[in-house]
């Protein structure tokens, strides 16, 4: 599934909050954003702050425990290690019952690197490099890497210029995960051995120039841009130098 047409409304009119979205609860759990009636309603505990530009009844909801064996837990399909039940979780079909207390993240097998050209709109070596640096560092968490797209290069896109590569680390697109975020810390982490511009992952980005190193929680929020892929919960964004 290629990433391009799915960003052409990317900086479309800010929303309230991202509805059904990933978020992280207490302690990093797995949690979704939702109304506090459903979260409730479902057996669920919320946080404030856990969803970006969220309104007052929309907050982070998860839940530890709930009927699928001794370690039965909310989370997402595409994380879970074990099977899955439905109509025990809140918010979407995609936040299940998992059996398993481990995760999911990845078992996927080792992507394409993308390769590296020196026309205007072709993946560059600063490019291939990260991508490459992030598989060997990550191994089995990225399924699939992107690097170009179809638009002229300067455009509105790192893409454009092949300066930039989306690290995709769900089991599918459009298919919500919490694995990106350890990817797009460590990002942060090797700032200036990747030359790094800037990272987004889960509605957060983050940038050497302008962002003191913290943890993703506490990255700047981005705007709701109205589905899992355009606000990154299913691949980390990386743009280089």
């Amino acid at each position: 599934m290629h990433l391009s047409a799915l960003f052409l409304s990317a900086f479309a009119s800010a929303a309230l909050g991202a509805l059904n979205e990933p978020c992280a609860g207490p302690g990093g759990v797995a949690g979704v954003c939702v109304t506090t009636s459903t979260c409730s309603a479902s057996g669920g505990t919320t946080i404030s702050g856990g969803c970006p530009a969220d309104p007052a009844d929309v907050k982070c909801c998860s839940k530890t425990s709930c009927a699928n064996g001794a370690s039965g837990n909310c989370r997402w399909t595409s994380d879970c290690a074990g099977t899955t039940v439905t109509n025990q979780c809140p918010g979407p079909a995609a936040f299940k019952c998992c059996s398993s207390g481990a995760t999911g993240f990845g078992g996927y097998a080792a992507p394409t690197i993308p390769t590296a050209g020196t026309s205007s709109g072709a993946c560059k070596a600063v490019s291939v490099a990260g991508a490459q640096a992030v598989v060997a560092a990550w191994p089995g968490r990225v399924r699939e890497i992107f690097c170009t797209r179809a638009c002229a290069c300067p455009g509105t896109s790192d893409h454009c210029c092949g300066k930039a590569i989306d690290l995709m680390c769900s089991d599918g697109g459009g298919v919500p995960t919490s694995s990106g975020r350890e990817i797009a810390e460590w990002v942060m982490n090797n700032r200036a051995s990747l030359n790094l511009k800037y990272v987004i992952w889960g509605q957060r980005i983050w940038n050497p120039s302008e962002d003191s190193v913290a943890a993703w929680t506490s990255w700047r929020a981005m705007e709701d841009r109205g589905d899992v892929t355009q606000n990154h919960w299913d691949h980390v964004h990386v743009s280089f130098n």
